[in-house]
């Protein structure tokens, strides 16, 4: 993985840390040299990922909360700030999968989607980014999905709905915190061997699918999600706002 000597120091949140992808970003982000801020909802999870870091000589401190709530993500920000002193980098990652048809999905089934992967991006956002301005700048890096951009997936109508919100948002907060020194961007993965799609992987059908819809004929690592959010993060993308990268083996061409 590339180096980026300038990130040592920095200060990093990340949601949903506790496996996956953010848990791939906080060790990533943490041999870079920056201090990290673990949030999962559970608790344990969050302190596994922390344990990790800390394992390997890294700065981090677990905070378990529901970032779908105001109060939990102003917590978290709080926190950061107390303990480091600012706020550089924040990675709305957390999100939920859940599967339902169009007819049969309860209106309380979309509204958690909706909560977890979208309201708390914009919570997230609005919290760093009133740090962040006050100190003269930050990124912001908000996860989506190829299925918000061009693959809708079956029985996923809400994970789409609110995966494609997120490239919206993300376009509009980069336009409009670019005059605070705060870029935004979002990245939307393919399918990537993590516990999100670990059920799915275990069907061959789906499997053969996959890969045969790929042109690189293989998933992503958690990690190749990783490097990206390091090079955003970095000073080499600081002319970077307002984009939303595919990393999905070559699935979505646009």
């Amino acid at each position: 993985m590339a180096q980026y000597p300038e990130l040592g120091g920095r200060v990093l949140i990340v949601t949903g840390a506790g496996q996956g992808i953010g848990r791939a970003i906080a060790l990533a982000a943490a041999q870079q040299g920056m201090r990290v801020t673990v949030n999962d909802i559970r608790e344990e999870m969050a302190a596994e990922t922390v344990s990790l870091i800390h394992a390997n000589q890294g700065e981090a401190i677990a905070h378990a909360g529901d970032v779908s709530k105001e109060e939990d993500v102003a917590r978290m920000v709080e926190e950061t700030v107390a303990r480091w002193g600012r706020l550089d980098v924040l990675v709305n990652n957390a999100g939920i999968e859940p599967s339902a048809s169009i007819l049969e999905m309860s209106p309380e089934m979309w509204d958690r989607v909706m909560a977890v992967n979208l309201r708390s991006v914009f919570l997230g956002t609005q919290a760093a980014g009133r740090v962040m301005k006050e100190q003269g700048g930050g990124v912001i890096i908000n996860m989506s999905s190829i299925a918000g951009k061009a693959i809708p997936l079956p029985y996923r109508s809400a994970y789409a709905a609110s995966k494609a919100g997120i490239v919206g948002f993300t376009k509009e907060a980069a336009r409009e915190f670019a005059a605070y020194n705060i870029r935004v961007n979002a990245i939307c993965p393919g399918v990537i061997i993590t516990p999100m799609t670990a059920a799915a992987r275990q069907n061959p059908a789906m499997m053969e699918k996959w890969i045969r819809e790929i042109p690189m004929r293989r998933l992503g690592q958690p990690e190749e999600v990783a490097a990206l959010v390091l090079f955003l993060a970095s000073d080499d993308a600081s002319y970077i706002t307002g984009q939303a990268y595919h990393v999905d083996g070559g699935k979505v061409m646009v």
